[in-house]
């Protein structure tokens, strides 16, 4: 074969430091563009970005000349520099958690993902961001440290 081909779609959340607030919808109108763009930089496509006031969800096609780290890392550093610069916004303390989860999606649950995260915040009127995140580790049967889960 003469040609490298991939389509690996990625599910990937995170939270903001100690899960605060800090995402209201003025911010996110602008930050999901923002995170939108990045991805588009690195030649992955964005198929949905949404989340709540204090997590993150982005679902995308990762390319394979970038690794899911350096990418995360990417978009948490740039956003968290941009998020600063929004004086109408007062975001100076603003930071995202250490870690982050990223869960492989078939082609065929594209829209279901999609779905499930433009319905974020209808989806957490029942269930918080710690409930969500442990029935995906548990779903994607990805074992963890609870010490370290949170921070």
């Amino acid at each position: 074969m003469t040609q490298s081909l991939s389509n690996i779609l990625v599910h990937i959340v995170f939270s903001t430091k100690q899960r605060t607030s800090w995402l209201n919808p003025e911010i996110c109108a602008e930050l999901y563009p923002y995170i939108a763009q990045i991805l588009k930089t690195k030649n992955t496509h964005p198929y949905r970005i949404g989340g709540t006031a204090d997590h993150i969800h982005i679902l995308c096609r990762l390319v394979k000349t970038i690794s899911i780290s350096a990418l995360i890392e990417e978009i948490k550093t740039s956003t968290s520099k941009w998020i600063k610069t929004k004086k109408n916004f007062d975001l100076n303390d603003f930071h995202w958690q250490n870690g982050y989860g990223v869960f492989s999606i078939s082609p065929g649950h594209l829209d279901i993902v999609t779905t499930y995260i433009a319905n974020q915040l209808e989806h957490h009127k029942k269930t918080t961001f710690q409930e969500e995140f442990l029935l995906l580790l548990k779903k994607y049967k990805i074992n963890y440290n609870e010490k370290y889960l949170w921070n």
